[in-house]
């Protein structure tokens, strides 16, 4: 059904391209836009767990992310003193799939920027939607220039901040925070680390991993601390490092190792999933626009193109858009629910003292369950 039907796709990210290159190749007439008129994209690495790497195979990037990312057959868990405790219960999904992964986030941008080019799919920056009015089955579009256009779909793929969100459903709400805050460091990789690394049994939970040959990101979750300015990249290096005080292992080598030129991110963490219906009329939300999460589980990512494949495939094979929208967000909802409440009430044991070993057991029952099939 999807074959010829106009889709604009709201906002160039993990979830807005992955939806794009999926409804391409089911030939449909798509177009992206994105509010950043160089469509870049910022951050450190991103873990790629075993759930998404099996969607980034369906979205056939799966090879270029191993070539230009790492990938491992595990990870191994620490005491924060560098005492190792054991693997990671991450199950292996499929022949030949690893069971996790990593690549510098800029890196995966531009793989699925590549794909986007091949197929042609028009992309206009600088741009976003003003207004949005269903009409039948199709939906009057004003951008943010001024111009108008009909679309039989419109997909708000556009962050956790979304625009089209606050257009077309005042039903939900802004996300939530949560105490924490995720700080992540780009650096140079340890001269002995296989694979993905975490620290647990220290009041900040942390971890490493590998996100190409020579380049890993090292993560670490804390109270988030208030306050009315931005911390200075001074700031943000000197606290990195009085965190990592009692850490041994390849967090030390890090904290004895890091330099004031190694990127240093501090971000609060917020999360929400957004109440039903998760669209309205033949227009409907996608990725962290409606099941924002916190990286605990380290699925964000992965939940987002996940929902693309879905997405893409129920409106491919339904009657009707409505049809589609809701076998869709049948699909979706209670998998991205499972995924936000048990990220946030792993940062809750987090802040409240919790052990490491329950932790870690919420962690890989969390796992287990993603390596179900969406």
């Amino acid at each position: 059904m999807i074959a010829g039907k106009k889709v604009l796709i709201v906002g160039g990210g993990i979830g807005g391209m992955a939806t794009a290159i999926r409804m391409a190749e089911l030939n449909a007439n798509v177009m992206l836009i994105d509010l950043d008129p160089d469509w870049r994209v910022y951050g450190a690495g991103i873990t790629i767990t075993g759930p998404t790497l099996r969607a980034y195979k369906r979205l056939g990037l799966l090879d270029a992310i191993k070539e230009q990312g790492a990938t491992a057959d595990g990870s191994t868990i620490f005491k924060y003193d560098g005492t190792r405790l054991g693997n990671l219960d991450e199950p292996a999904l499929e022949e030949g799939l690893p069971a996790t992964g990593g690549i510098m986030r800029p890196v995966l941008h531009r793989i699925m920027q590549a794909r986007i080019r091949e197929l042609n799919i028009p992309v206009q920056l600088g741009l976003s939607v003003k207004a949005l009015t269903n009409r039948d089955d199709a939906v009057d579009v004003t951008f943010t220039d001024g111009t108008e256009a009909q679309f039989d779909v419109v997909v708000g793929a556009d962050s956790v901040f979304s625009g089209v969100r606050q257009i077309a459903f005042p039903h939900m709400a802004e996300a939530v925070a949560t105490g924490q805050a995720c700080w992540r460091l780009s650096i140079r990789r340890p001269p002995n680390m296989p694979q993905g690394e975490f620290y647990l049994g220290h009041r900040y939970a942390a971890g490493i991993n590998p996100c190409g040959s020579d380049m890993v990101y090292l993560w670490m979750l804390t109270p988030h601390i208030e306050r009315e300015t931005h911390f200075t990249d001074q700031e943000l290096f000197v606290m990195l490092k009085d965190n990592l005080a009692d850490f041994g292992g390849n967090a030390g080598w890090i904290r004895d190792n890091m330099t004031q030129d190694d990127w240093i991110n501090y971000r609060p963490l917020a999360a929400v999933l957004q109440p039903a219906p998760w669209f309205v009329g033949n227009i409907v939300l996608l990725g962290d626009a409606v099941h924002a999460t916190t990286p605990h589980l380290a699925s964000g990512a992965g939940m987002a193109v996940e929902s693309a494949l879905v997405l893409a495939e129920e409106l491919d094979q339904a009657d009707s858009v409505a049809e589609g929208l809701q076998a869709y967000q049948d699909r979706r909802f209670d998998r991205c629910r499972h995924v936000v409440d048990t990220s946030v009430t792993v940062g809750r044991m987090q802040l409240e003292g919790g052990s490491a070993d329950e932790i870690g057991k919420l962690i890989g029952a969390g796992l287990h369950r993603l390596a179900e099939n969406y």
